[in-house]
């Protein structure tokens, strides 16, 4: 009975490792795709199409591969960061508007201790 818990807790820990990665891939891309609707002028209108249109391809993959294994997910994500993280500099960069790739990767609210709020007669 020990073994086969033991077996359930691997099989268990892969398949949270697996989900995490998945997450982990869907909050990166909405949050990418967040900073470029947000972008401006910041970035030509080119370079945003093209980190759009990635977006909107990894989102397609990720409706068409629900079952794919954590190193496709990882595999992905790097692909993706490859792509973005030139333009989440210049967006970091050229005012602030965006959050750079690290700090969508981490995932959003952080470290936040929320908003402040002032009392007003």
């Amino acid at each position: 009975m020990v073994n086969e818990a033991e077996k359930y807790a691997e099989e268990d820990e892969k398949q949270k490792n697996k989900i995490a990665a998945r997450n982990n891939l869907e909050s990166y891309v909405f949050g990418v795709k967040q900073a470029l609707d947000q972008a401006g002028d910041k970035i030509s209108p080119q370079e945003k199409s093209e980190a759009l249109r990635a977006c909107e391809d990894t989102i397609k993959w990720l409706d068409a591969n629900s079952l794919a294994e954590k190193e496709e997910y990882e595999d992905k994500m790097k692909s993706l960061t490859q792509l973005c993280t030139p333009l989440m500099t210049k967006l970091h960069n050229g005012g602030g508007a965006g959050a750079s790739c690290g700090q969508q990767a981490g995932g959003f609210g952080a470290g936040r201790s929320g908003p402040t709020v002032e009392e007003v007669d």
